[in-house]
C-alpha cells in the first residue's frame, strides 16, 4: 500500500502502512513533491529487544511491542467477567484519502478482539493538523474503554518541553524542562479545563523561542478531565499527545457502540512559537462562524457567520463597578457615562436574578428578580440600547446554590457521588463558592436550564451572554456513577442548542476567569475571559501565553480600576489600557468616577482601539526574543508580506517594562516581523511629548534620538539592528505605530 502524504502551508505528514498498521513516519517540514522509497527507513533491531522493528504507530500498541504508553486501553466484559481482549492487534483495513491531499480516514481493526478504530486526519490551510479517533465495539459483549489517546511523534532534535500552568488570577504561565527518558504527564482532574491546564504542549529544539527554533505542539480540544503527555522511549523516540481522562466505567461500549475522542490539534513551526500561533490563528479565522474583523472593516461578511460584518465592540462590564449592588438609577448613570466614552456593549454582571444579593443564594433561579426589577430588565435594556450600545447579561447556567427554589423543588438535580439525593441522605461534594453543579445529564434538568435561558433571550433584547462556570466538577456523578464525560457533552449540547435558537447572540466563556479555555468550548463561544485578574502586570503574561493559541479578537482584556481588586496593585491608566489594547478591549470599572484629564485619556485609548482593532484582530502576532527579561515587545503585523500604500499602518507594537532591569538602559531593541526590503516609519503613539504620562513613563535625562520625531528604516534594518529604546519605568509601556514609508 502506498504511503499517505498530506501537505499544507509548509507542513507535511507521512504515514506508512508497510508494517501492517498505520505508522507516522514524519510530521514536520514539507518534504516536497515526491517521496523516496520508504524502505530506506527500515530500522535496525538491537540486542535484547523484540526480533523485529517496532513501529511508532498512529495508535501505539503493545501487540507491536511498543513499550511506551499505548493509545488504546480497555477490556471486554464477557458473561459478567472483565479483563478479556486487553491487548488488541489493530491492522489497516481501509484508507480513504481526500481529493486535495490534505485529509484522510484510516480504519484499523482487530476482528478477533471485536475492535475497530477509525482515524480522521485533516491538515488545514494554515498547516494545523486535526486528528481524532473513533473506536467501535464490533464484538458481541460490552467493551469497557479506559483510554483512547491521540498522539504524534516528534523529531529526535526535540529536546525541550514547554507547557503552561497556573492558578486563579495567574493562568497560563510557562514552564520548561528537558525531554528525558520516561513520561511527563500533565493531568487535569477539575471536570473543566482548569486554571492550571496547559493550553499548549510544545516540544522543540534546544533553546527554541518566540522567533527561532523548530517546534512541534499539540492542544486537546476538550473541556473536561484530560491528560497531555510526552512519552520518551528508551529507543530514542518521543511522542506527544493528549487524551480525555475517563473516570471509572464512564464509557462502556455496548455491541455496536462507539466513542469519539476530542480532537487533537497539532502544529509544526521552523520559526519558533510565533509560527505555531500563525497555524492556530489561521484555523480560527478560516472558520465559517468566526468573527471576521478584517472583512468587517472592508464591509464584507460570511453567510451564517456569528458577528459577521461587525468589529469587536468596546465593552463595559459592571462587575467591578457595582458588584451585587444593582440599582436602576445607578446603572443608567453608568450607561450614560459609558456611552459618552464610546462604549459599544454594556454587560450587566451577577446579581440580577431572584434571591441574588451575594454569592450564597439564587443560582439556578434564572428569573429576573421582581423585587429589584419590578418592570423586568426592560427599562435598563432600553436605556442601554437607546444610547447606541448592545446589552449583555451574566449567567451561570451549570451551577446552583442550595439556597434556591430550583434545588428546593428538585434536590435530585444536584451532582454528587451518591445514588440518593442529598435530601434523602446522599452525600454531596464540598461546596465551592457556596455552590454545586446541576446535573445536565438528567434530561429534565437540562431542559429546565435550556428553557430558562431561552426564555431570557426571547423575552429581552440581549445581544451577548457572559456565561460563567465558577467551580471544579469534583466527585461528579449521575445516578451514583462518574459522569464528567457526559456532563461535558451535555454542556456542549446546551451551548449548541441555544446558539441554534439564537444565532445572533454572542457568548463569552468565563470560568472563574480562565479555567475553561480550550478549542472545545471556543467552537461554541465567541470569546473567552482570560482571567478574573485585571491587574495589568499579571495580564501582560496571562494574555501573552493565552495568545499562543487564541487570537486576540477572542480574548477579553479589560481596563480595571486604578487599584486592582485582586492584587491591590496600583497602575497608571496608560499601562492598564495598553495591556488591554491587544485583545477584545473593554472596561470593568465605575467609569462615572473617571473625570478630567484621566477621562480624556481614557477616551483617547478607546479611540486608539477603534482605529486599530481591524489590524489587531486580523494581523500576524509577533513576539520578540529579548535578552532583558524585564522587557516584553509584542505586536501585530498586517497580513501579507508586501508593503501597502505609503502611510498605511503596517504594524502596532507595545514595549512593556514588567520589572527593574539589570542594565541602566535597554539598548537597541529589534523589531521583527516586517517585510525585509520595505521601508517603514516608526513613531511613538503613546506617550508622546506633551502627554501627562510622558514623564512618569520614562526615567531618562535625554530620550533616544528618534523618539520624538520618528525613524525611517527598512524592515531588515529594524529586525537586525533595531532602535535604541527609551528607559522605561517598571510597569509602564510604550505604544509604537509602524507605517509604510
Amino acid at each position: 500500500m502506498e504511503p499517505l502524504y498530506l501537505r499544507s502551508a509548509s507542513t507535511s505528514l507521512v504515514i506508512s502502512f508497510d508494517s501492517g498498521e498505520a505508522e507516522v513516519i514524519h510530521w514536520g517540514a514539507d518534504l516536497g513533491d515526491s517521496l523516496p522509497d520508504l524502505a530506506i527507513l527500515g530500522a535496525p533491531v538491537p540486542h535484547s529487544a523484540v526480533d523485529a522493528a517496532v513501529p511508532a504507530g498512529l495508535l501505539p500498541q503493545a501487540s507491536s511491542s511498543w513499550r511506551g504508553r499505548p493509545a488504546l486501553r480497555g477490556h471486554r466484559i464477557a458473561d459478567g467477567v472483565p479483563g478479556y481482549d486487553f491487548s488488541v492487534l489493530l491492522r489497516v483495513a481501509e484508507v480513504t484519502a481526500g481529493a486535495v491531499g490534505t485529509s484522510a480516514v484510516i480504519v484499523q481493526a482487530d476482528a478477533d478482539a471485536g475492535i475497530r478504530v477509525s482515524s480522521a486526519l485533516t491538515l488545514h490551510d494554515g498547516g494545523l493538523l486535526e486528528l481524532r479517533h473513533t473506536v467501535t465495539n464490533t464484538g458481541t459483549s460490552p467493551y469497557q474503554l479506559d483510554e483512547l489517546a491521540t498522539v504524534l511523534p516528534v523529531a529526535p532534535d526535540a529536546v525541550e518541553l514547554l507547557d503552561l500552568t497556573g492558578r486563579w488570577c495567574r493562568e497560563r504561565h510557562p514552564q520548561r524542562r528537558a525531554i528525558e527518558q520516561g513520561t511527563w504527564v500533565r493531568t487535569g482532574r477539575h471536570g473543566r479545563t482548569g486554571h492550571d491546564a496547559s493550553l499548549l504542549f510544545a516540544a522543540g529544539t534546544a533553546g527554541f523561542g518566540n522567533r527561532h527554533g523548530r517546534v512541534w505542539a499539540t492542544h486537546l480540544a476538550w473541556s473536561g478531565n484530560h491528560e497531555q503527555f510526552a512519552d520518551s522511549a528508551a529507543d530514542g523516540r518521543t511522542i506527544i499527545g493528549g487524551t480525555e481522562l475517563l473516570g471509572p466505567a464512564e464509557v462502556v461500549l455496548a455491541p455496536g457502540g462507539s466513542y469519539t475522542t476530542p480532537a487533537l490539534f497539532a502544529a509544526y513551526s521552523d520559526r519558533g512559537l510565533d509560527g505555531i500561533s500563525e497555524s492556530f490563528y489561521a484555523w480560527f479565522r478560516n472558520r465559517p462562524h468566526h468573527v471576521l474583523p478584517a472583512a468587517a472593516a472592508a464591509g464584507l461578511s460570511r453567510t451564517g457567520q456569528r458577528g459577521a460584518g461587525k468589529p469587536r465592540p468596546v465593552v463595559l462590564n459592571t462587575w467591578e463597578a457595582v458588584y451585587f449592588d444593582h440599582n436602576l438609577i445607578t446603572l443608567i448613570e453608568l450607561a450614560d457615562s459609558a456611552a459618552e466614552l464610546g462604549v459599544e456593549r454594556f454587560v450587566l454582571d451577577d446579581g440580577w436574578f431572584r434571591g441574588r444579593r451575594d454569592d450564597h443564594a439564587g443560582l439556578g433561579d434564572w428569573y429576573v428578580d421582581e423585587s429589584l426589577w419590578p418592570s423586568g430588565l426592560t427599562p435598563l435594556i432600553d436605556a442601554v440600547t437607546s444610547r447606541g450600545m448592545e446589552f449583555g447579561l451574566w449567567v451561570e447556567p451549570e451551577m446552583v446554590n442550595l439556597d434556591s427554589d430550583v434545588v428546593r423543588a428538585h434536590p435530585e438535580w444536584i451532582v454528587g457521588p451518591s445514588v440518593k439525593s442529598y435530601k434523602d441522605g446522599g452525600r454531596l461534594p464540598l461546596e465551592w463558592r457556596h455552590q454545586h453543579i446541576i446535573d445536565l445529564v438528567n434530561p429534565d434538568a437540562w431542559q429546565y436550564i435550556y428553557d430558562r435561558v431561552d426564555a431570557l433571550l426571547r423575552e429581552n433584547n440581549i445581544s451577548y451572554l457572559k456565561w460563567d462556570q465558577n467551580r471544579d466538577l469534583l466527585e461528579h456523578g449521575h445516578a451514583g456513577r462518574a459522569s464528567v464525560h457526559e456532563q461535558t457533552l451535555a454542556a456542549y449540547r446546551l451551548f449548541d442548542a441555544l446558539k441554534a435558537a439564537h444565532p445572533g447572540v454572542e457568548i463569552e466563556s468565563c470560568s472563574s476567569g480562565g479555567a475553561r479555555v480550550d478549542l472545545g468550548i471556543l467552537e461554541r463561544t465567541d470569546r473567552i475571559w482570560a482571567s478574573d485578574c485585571n491587574d495589568a502586570l499579571e495580564r501582560q503574561s496571562i494574555q501573552r501565553w493565552t495568545g499562543l493559541v487564541v487570537p486576540p479578537e477572542l480574548v477579553g482584556g479589560h481596563v480595571g480600576p486604578t487599584t486592582s481588586h485582586t492584587t491591590a496593585r496600583t497602575h497608571d491608566l496608560s499601562f492598564r489600557a495598553l495591556t488591554a489594547l491587544f485583545g477584545h478591549f473593554g472596561m470593568e470599572w465605575d467609569v462615572r468616577q473617571v473625570q478630567g484629564v484621566q477621562r480624556e485619556e481614557l477616551k483617547r485609548f478607546i479611540g486608539i482601539y477603534k482605529e486599530h482593532r481591524g489590524l489587531i484582530h486580523s494581523g500576524r502576532m509577533v513576539r520578540a526574543d529579548l535578552a532583558d527579561q524585564s522587557l516584553m515587545l509584542h505586536g501585530v503585523v498586517a497580513a501579507g508580506s508586501g508593503p501597502a500604500a505609503a502611510g498605511s499602518t503596517a504594524a502596532l507594537f507595545t514595549l512593556a517594562c514588567t520589572g527593574t532591569s539589570p542594565a541602566e538602559q535597554p539598548g537597541r531593541i529589534t523589531i521583527p516581523g516586517l517585510a525585509a526590503d520595505a521601508d517603514y516609519r516608526v513613531e511613538a503613539v503613546f506617550p508622546a511629548p506633551g502627554d501627562a504620562d510622558y514623564a512618569r513613563t520614562f526615567t531618562q535625562v535625554q530620550p533616544p534620538a528618534w523618539l520624538e520625531s520618528g525613524a525611517t528604516a527598512s524592515g531588515r534594518f529594524l529586525a537586525e539592528v533595531g532602535l535604541p529604546m527609551p528607559v522605561l519605568n517598571p510597569e509602564h509601556a510604550l505604544l509604537l505605530q509602524v507605517t509604510t514609508a
